[in-house]
């Protein structure tokens, strides 16, 4: 069963102009170290491997009604790649706690992510399904 659906839409102009005047520190705050390796290895995409990874966090974000309240933070919702190469999304803290919170008893949470650029904008869309155990 879908148990939520998000999505978002991120200038990637915007991403760069906040990596202009802030640099490291907007990185830090906001990506994971596995985000900032993986844009470190796209100079020249850079902006826009940032900005799809902002815009599923803001997607999670709203699938899970919070937005980045109630104990869920940027850092806590971390875009990975399955082996097949397909993004997912790794989630500590209060990502985590607020998904398990939302998922039926005998159920496990299952985060569908799909990502796409075209400049200026980045776009991603999540769907969390329950499967029974």
């Amino acid at each position: 069963m879908i148990l939520a659906i998000g999505s978002d839409l991120c200038n990637i102009e915007r991403i760069q102009a906040s990596l202009d005047r802030f640099g490291e520190r907007f990185e830090l705050r906001v990506y994971t170290e596995i985000e900032r390796a993986k844009a470190v290895k796209r100079p020249f995409t850079r902006a826009g491997t940032y900005a799809k990874r902002f815009a599923a966090k803001e997607a999670f974000s709203k699938a899970v009604g919070t937005g980045f309240k109630a104990g869920v933070f940027m850092k806590d919702i971390g875009v990975v790649n399955m082996k097949s190469g397909a993004p997912t999304l790794a989630l500590t803290g209060g990502a985590a706690a607020r998904l398990a919170a939302i998922t039926p008893p005998g159920h496990e949470a299952l985060v569908h992510l799909t990502l796409t650029d075209d400049h200026p904008w980045a776009q991603a869309f999540i769907i969390i399904e329950a499967r029974p155990l």
